[in-house]
């Protein structure tokens, strides 16, 4: 017979481990249970993650997934579903906050990467979005602009720049996902990045950097030597 969490032994409920001994020191199933609160008849909040992340492979695919395919697990409903993705969108903005607030360290682009991955890695289809920055390096806005198959993406060089002016931005983050595939530079991405840099110092608006994110990782232009200032 499964044991409510409530009758383990203190130091092991994740509640309580949380407060004396920090979030870090939790799993990702003890992190999930003390969001769910409460398992079902057959299984135990934390037994009830193990079960969700062993199905979906990880906690992305947790909250990148639909009221139907959560539906299916005993314990999930409506209700809970409304509060992983509040959590996911809570999420995003966290970080977005940063970027509002916080200058875009060049040489460390992880807040910047952990961004673009909140906001492109639940695609399905490519995405190329685009995020502005103003003079201080700080975020003004960001855009997923323009939307392809799975595999590819057109998109308008002057429908972007008109953008950027509309938002008065005085840098620009280009950023394009791979649903499926590995976070690669084609030739296609790197002759299309030249061609955005050169219009770019055109309009004297700087180019930092072009990322792409994938499941399997992320690739910046810039740390590879990609974009170099004309």
């Amino acid at each position: 017979m499964n044991s409510s969490i409530k009758h383990w032994p203190e130091q092991e409920r994740p509640r309580e481990r949380l407060i004396q001994q920090g979030s870090s020191s939790l799993s990702d199933a003890e992190l999930l249970a003390i969001f769910l609160r409460s398992g079902s008849k057959q299984h135990s909040a934390v037994e009830l993650s193990r079960l969700l992340l062993q199905h979906f492979g990880g906690l992305n695919p947790i909250f990148d997934a639909t009221l139907q395919d959560l539906s299916q697990f005993h314990g999930i409903g409506d209700s809970k579903y409304a509060q992983l993705m509040a959590v996911k969108e809570l999420g995003r903005r966290y970080i977005g906050q940063h970027l509002k607030q916080e200058k875009i360290e060049l040489s460390n682009s992880k807040t910047l990467l952990d961004f673009l991955k909140f906001e492109l890695l639940g695609e399905t289809q490519e995405v190329f979005a685009v995020l502005c920055l103003d003079g201080h390096l700080r975020k003004i806005s960001f855009k997923k602009m323009f939307y392809g198959s799975i595999n590819s993406c057109e998109i308008s060089i002057n429908q972007l720049l008109r953008h950027a002016i509309h938002q008065h931005a005085s840098s620009l983050v280009i950023a394009h996902n791979h649903p499926f595939g590995r976070p690669h530079a084609s030739k296609t991405d790197i002759e299309l990045t030249q061609r955005i840099l050169t219009a770019c110092d055109l309009l004297e608006i700087k180019l930092i950097d072009h990322c792409i994110v994938s499941p399997e990782g992320s690739y910046s232009f810039a740390e590879h030597g990609l974009i170099q200032p004309q």
